[in-house]
């Protein structure tokens, strides 16, 4: 990962105060291994390359990701996101812990998935390169990152399919849902 991409993404991070409110939140669960990932990062930095204020979409959620394998009840994330949406009500909460990703994924993407390791296995598994980069913010107030995908395709600009799990039409269909290329018209978006 390029020590520069990475100092560039904590400085939009620093100057989002709505997301600096989301992640001391989110630490507040004291989960063993968590970051907000996904969309809300992607939007962020996308955002920004656009010369627009980053700030939550209104139909987007915040994910929060963990990985802990000893919880196995769904309710548990459920509870969580509650607890969240309470401490900060003007944001749409999701949580998924991602050692049961395997449980659900068949349902959702059409084919099964082996079990999930850890959070970073995780994130390097999520339809498209540039959404696999997720932050979390440490006891010390520090903000860190995770993006075993690295982050040249989040600067880039460029939408690329993860290969390691998403089939073509899935990753196509997302496209057209997400609507990239009308809300980021400067994306570079590959079909294949």
């Amino acid at each position: 990962m390029q020590p520069d991409l990475a100092a560039r993404l904590l400085a939009l991070v620093v100057a989002s105060p709505w997301l600096m409110a989301a992640l001391r939140a989110a630490r507040t669960l004291e989960l063993p291994d968590w970051c907000l990932a996904a969309g809300v990062v992607r939007n962020m930095v996308w955002d920004a390359a656009h010369g627009r204020t980053p700030q939550p979409w209104p139909e987007s959620d915040v994910d929060l990701v963990y990985f802990d394998a000893t919880v196995t009840d769904t309710a548990h994330d459920a509870g969580l996101q509650a607890r969240l949406t309470g401490l900060v009500p003007s944001l749409v909460w999701e949580v998924s812990n991602q050692a049961q990703v395997h449980c659900w994924f068949e349902r959702y993407f059409g084919h099964p998935t082996a079990p999930i390791t850890s959070l970073a296995e995780g994130i390097a598994s999520w339809p498209e390169t540039a959404t696999a980069v997720g932050v979390w913010l440490d006891h010390a107030d520090q903000l860190q990152l995770v993006a075993p995908l690295g982050l040249e395709d989040l600067f880039g600009l460029l939408v690329r399919r993860n290969p390691a799990h998403v089939s073509i039409a899935t990753y196509r269909q997302r496209i057209a849902d997400k609507r990239y290329a009308a809300r980021w018209p400067l994306l570079t978006i590959l079909h294949e």
